[in-house]
């Protein structure tokens, strides 16, 4: 299965690029709590007491409340009676389709599937707290099935529209059931997603209660002090096709789902909310043996790997008894988590788990995993070749695309572990001289501007977009991206050439005439608001800058 898309939105990381700078860089991007969620000094106690709060400190996103209502055609009434979760499943929904090159016309009707993992409403809780009289027709809206059945009824989706809970695999789950649908011809392509945003105060009250909640908001995974996590917002969506489907179409490849189970510890553990050692290894060789990869090549390990003094040892202990047998001794296999750098995004756990382990095999890195100072003595690390990073790594060839596995666990033992494989760089294609018709397109004047504004940063020395042959970013924006009302067209041979012209156009001057009859002709259909085409088959698709948001809040008065 191939993931040919990728968005997110995470504490500190507003997308794709920025969550790799994070992780890269070892960022801590939890703070402390605004005091538009709810006020932690008033509710705050060192130690756990009835209705109090151990921690004042967790990940969150800034713009959670923001949202394009003009874009998707809302009213102000109706964007602001929606579950903001909705509004950002939908905006990263966009970003994922334009990450894979998907205009969604394109996808339109078609026998998509909708996937999304998610644990809580507390959009609906506060909205109830008001008072019952003040809740009106609209909140139906809010349900939570609707989040994937929001995300199928934008884009005209008709395939499964599944919103799961099992709480903090959530979304890893749903990825698992996207892929199994997938295989078994149900749906042709799919959207696998999860969303969290913590807005009330009543979870980390219980948390605080059984001391899963870390008082100094951070998740210290595998260290001596691990002591809980901090709940955190965050969202993200993929894209996942068939192998063989996303090469014929041409599609940037960015990983491949080589393989995953499910399952539940059910009574091998006496407890039902405590983890089993065994019950763990049963997932991961089922996950490997669906895969068909040994899980001695296994490169490095996304662990569930919340911090908490329950669950470490159980994860390190499995994971050493299926990855230890007949590895090289030389092989040591890194275990990290993503937690301890944004928090613990619960139903969106997963999907960040994915983000960022797809982010490591393209870049083929290993990237620090926060707070690990003591090692924790309650693992038996001395039988284990296993490490947590504390530092960037660079993994070195193996002569062979590298492997990587991703765990979750919900709170009722529902398992799941992805197996994710490396994707082959595609073959550069030849240099392609001569003139290149570059179109941009938005919805208003501004966001074109925006846009034209980003694609100037891209376009830039040391910008992205230098990797790339112009004819391959002239295709990828012509025939790879929705075309809105407001539009873009410029002739150009040259990087250069393209970014002056972009210049000209955002400092309003008069476009040169360009001798190029051809392409000129096309520009003016273009900009008149023709549909265009023409013949670009030794061209490839490459990323482009994503959509310029014109947000507004959208809040409950």
């Amino acid at each position: 299965m191939a993931i040919v898309g990728m968005a997110c939105r995470f504490p500190g990381a507003p997308g794709v690029d920025a969550l790799w700078d994070l992780l890269r860089t070892g960022g801590d991007a939890t703070s402390d709590t605004p005091l538009d969620r709810y006020d932690t000094e008033v509710l705050y106690a060192p130690q756990p007491t009835r209705g109090k709060v151990i921690s004042q400190r967790s990940g969150y996103l800034p713009q959670a409340a923001d949202f394009d209502a003009e874009f998707f055609g809302m009213s102000t009434a109706e964007s602001a009676h929606l579950d903001p979760q909705q509004r950002l499943l939908m905006m990263t929904a966009w970003e994922a389709l334009e990450d894979a090159g998907i205009p969604p016309q394109r996808v339109a009707g078609s026998r998509t599937g909708v996937y999304v993992g998610n644990m809580h409403l507390d959009y609906w809780d506060r909205a109830a707290r008001r008072g019952l009289e003040t809740l009106t027709p609209s909140h139906i809206y809010n349900y939570r099935s609707i989040l994937s059945g929001r995300l199928s009824h934008t884009f005209d989706l008709r395939g499964p529209s599944i919103t799961l809970d099992t709480a903090c695999s959530s979304s890893l789950v749903a990825i698992h059931l996207a892929c199994q649908s997938i295989r078994a011809g149900e749906t042709t392509m799919a959207l696998a997603a999860g969303v969290n945003l913590k807005l009330t105060p009543d979870e980390d009250v219980l948390l605080s209660q059984v001391r899963m909640l870390a008082p100094d908001g951070r998740c210290k995974f595998g260290d001596a002090r691990a002591n809980g996590f901090a709940p955190s917002d965050g969202v993200g969506v993929i894209v996942l096709k068939p192998l063989s489907t996303a090469l014929a179409d041409g599609d940037h490849i960015r990983a491949l789902v080589l393989g995953s189970a499910t399952s539940n510890d059910g009574r091998s553990h006496p407890e039902l909310l405590t983890p089993s050692i065994e019950g763990h290894i049963q997932m991961l060789r089922w996950a490997y043996e669906d895969a068909g990869v040994s899980p001695a090549d296994v490169d490095f390990i996304e662990a569930h790997g919340t911090g908490t003094p329950m669950i470490d040892p159980v994860e390190f202990t499995a994971l050493g008894e299926v990855l230890g047998k007949d590895r090289p001794a030389e092989r040591t296999c890194y275990v990290g988590s993503v937690k301890s750098n944004i928090g613990h995004t619960e139903g969106a756990a997963g999907i960040a788990a994915l983000i960022k382990t797809v982010l490591c095999l393209e870049h083929q890195q290993v990237v620090p995993s926060l707070h690990y100072e003591t090692p924790n003595p309650k693992i038996p690390w001395q039988d284990l070749p296993l490490a947590v990073p504390t530092q960037l790594l660079t993994v070195p060839d193996r002569g062979r695309p590298l492997i990587a596995g991703i765990s979750g666990q919900g709170i009722s033992a529902a398992n799941t572990h992805l197996v994710i494989g490396q994707a082959s760089r595609p073959t550069p294609a030849p240099t392609a001289d001569g003139k290149h018709l570059f179109l941009a397109s938005a919805r208003t004047e501004n966001a074109l501007q925006e846009l034209a504004s980003a694609y100037l940063a891209y376009l830039a020395p040391t910008g992205p977009g230098r990797e790339f042959r112009l004819a391959d970013i002239c295709h990828s924006a012509a025939m790879r991206r929705h075309h809105h009302p407001k539009r873009l067209a410029i002739i150009a041979t040259t990087h250069e050439e393209l970014a002056e012209r972009i210049r000209s156009y955002l400092a309003g001057e008069p476009s040169e005439p360009q001798d190029c009859t051809h392409l000129t002709e096309i520009s003016q259909r273009y900009l008149s608001g023709e549909q265009v085409s023409w013949d670009t088959e030794s061209a490839q698709h490459v990323p482009l800058p994503t959509y310029p948001w014109q947000t507004k809040r959208y809040w409950l008065n």
